[in-house]
């Protein structure tokens, strides 16, 4: 764990490979969601996560686009990730996929997620089978699933449906909301988990048993939560407005949490969430 790097990736259950760091654009539109992404791309940054409820896919994917043009790097070299916001129907859903793919103007999409599971059994199953459609259609490398319950991965497990099990859940995963029943469905499927909030929205930075593991590591509350996320062998998406902080998260690869530290730190689970939970939905 203490090699990981920047660069690292993890590979996915398709085969594809997904860098274990990115940049979330959660609440960034417009000049934000391009500045903010030109600064991580700039900054090392090669996975970009978007969505269409974001209402910023062309300007990340513009940034993208601008970026490697300007440095000479291949468009592959950056992982891209948007979500459907709407399970409402077959035909609704390959439409919202095509101007997904439309809109970033990066000619395909390296991971699309369903970005919950709101709906009902029908809905979401329909969703699904758009999406793997989609994927045999070369439009999305990989394909997963956001904010999905274990009964509702069950759903898509246990169908004879024949369709491919989800890569990636993407949820809100942090010592202050473990959800040891999804993470342990997810690894017993082979399912990557993604933390959407790895930084708990700032709500936690000054819990002592946070501060107290920055000044043991000589790191920055934000650094100690990253980390703790990375050694737990998620895929992290840190969000950040300013330069400043967008290169900030990134020093985190220069030490190690003792897994002691990381034990502890599991044992903080308050059920905190940071944003929307439709985990238990019908």
């Amino acid at each position: 764990m203490a090699s990981f790097k920047l660069e690292s990736t993890i590979t996915l259950r398709d085969g594809n490979q997904m860098p274990v760091f990115g940049f979330g654009t959660y609440e960034l539109d417009g000049k934000d969601a391009y500045n903010t992404v030109t600064w991580a791309l700039e900054a090392g940054y090669r996975h970009v996560d978007s969505a269409e409820w974001y209402e910023n896919e062309r300007e990340c994917g513009q940034a993208i686009l601008d970026f490697c043009r300007k440095h000479d790097v291949p468009r592959s070299s950056v992982f891209y990730v948007s979500k459907l916001k709407n399970n409402n129907g077959y035909e609704r859903v390959r439409r919202a996929i095509d101007k997904s793919v439309k809109d970033c103007g990066l000619g395909y999409i390296d991971l699309y997620l369903i970005h919950g599971p709101i709906g009902g059994p029908k809905a979401r199953m329909d969703s699904w089978k758009a999406v793997c459609d989609a994927q045999k259609e070369g439009k999305l490398k990989s394909i997963g699933i956001s904010n999905y319950g274990v009964r509702h991965m069950k759903e898509i497990v246990e169908s004879d449906s024949g369709l491919p099990i989800p890569a990636v859940n993407q949820i809100d995963l942090h010592p202050f909301q473990t959800r040891n029943d999804v993470v342990s469905y997810c690894k017993d499927h082979d399912i990557v988990l993604e933390a959407w909030a790895p930084l708990v929205r700032g709500l936690r930075f000054k819990h002592p048993s946070i501060t107290a593991l920055a000044q043991k590591y000589g790191k920055e509350s934000a650094q100690v939560l990253l980390r703790y996320s990375l050694q737990k062998g998620y895929v992290t998406i840190p969000k950040a407005s300013s330069k400043e902080r967008i290169v900030s998260n990134t020093k985190v690869f220069d030490f190690e949490l003792e897994q002691a530290d990381i034990d502890a730190l599991d044992t903080l689970d308050e059920g905190l969430l940071t944003d929307w939970d439709p985990t238990d939905c019908p």
